[in-house]
């Protein structure tokens, strides 16, 4: 695994496995983060998994302790750097078990009020842009930005489109957005300079629940295309 470590503040440091954002390597920094699970070492506090890099915490009260039994005298990233080399180095049982979520979008109109902007943008009709949207090989490569919310990648470059020049206060949640070649959706109401282009009434943040994310790093996600009938009896239903 070809990976640099660097410090990140007194109490952190960064793993980067390169520099390109692509599927074989979010899945390496996915089963780096997998391993630290299996293994729960004493001195984490917790990891913070992105598109191409994985930050640990780590605790220095519990690390300078051990520093005082080592046979050399060693910084606590030091100490912290080789103890994630060792563990990266070991074998793993990690298994993906590739899960594919379908999320219902009515695009368009109240929903997506800058479905027109991204089909201008692209020298598009609307209705190329939905079929654009729906036919994406779409990965989760991070959660991020607000609790819940799906980086997406996979998106065909012919729809991308650049962030709002100005953003939004008030973004309704369940919103579905594009921002240049990411599509994304909003799990919770929040401001945001996405682009979009429909809604879902899918909730994809609970914090009641034991998992309250819908959605987690490594997911397949396909898009479906609802009319304004079928959202509102899924938004009753609470799908």
């Amino acid at each position: 695994m070809n990976i640099s470590i660097h410090p990140l503040g007194d109490q952190a440091l960064l793993i980067d496995f390169g520099e390109s954002i692509n599927e074989e390597t979010n899945q390496q920094v996915r089963q780096a983060a997998a391993k630290l699970d299996e293994q729960k070492p004493k001195w984490m506090i917790e990891y913070i998994p992105a598109f191409s890099t994985l930050t640990i915490l780590y605790n220095p009260f519990y690390i300078a302790k051990q520093i005082q039994i080592s046979p050399k005298e060693i910084l606590p990233y030091e100490w912290v750097r080789t103890e994630v080399f060792t563990l990266l180095s070991q074998s793993s049982s990690y298994y993906s078990e590739e899960r594919t979520i379908e999320i219902p979008v009515c695009y368009g109109g109240e929903w997506g009020p800058d479905l027109s902007f991204v089909a201008s943008h692209n020298s598009m009709s609307e209705e190329e842009v939905i079929d654009t949207h729906m036919k994406g090989n779409y990965l989760v490569y991070m959660i991020g930005f607000a609790p819940g919310f799906p980086y997406i990648g996979g998106m065909d470059k012919k729809i991308a489109a650049p962030r709002r020049d100005d953003p939004r206060l008030s973004i309704p949640s369940g919103s579905v957005g594009i921002a240049g070649e990411q599509t994304g959706v909003y799990p919770i109401e929040t401001p945001g300079g996405w682009q979009l282009i429909g809604r879902t009434p899918l909730k994809l943040f609970e914090p009641d629940k034991d998992e309250p994310s819908l959605l987690q790093a490594g997911d397949r996600i396909r898009f479906t295309r609802i009319d304004k009938a079928e959202y509102d009896q899924l938004k009753e239903g609470g799908q």
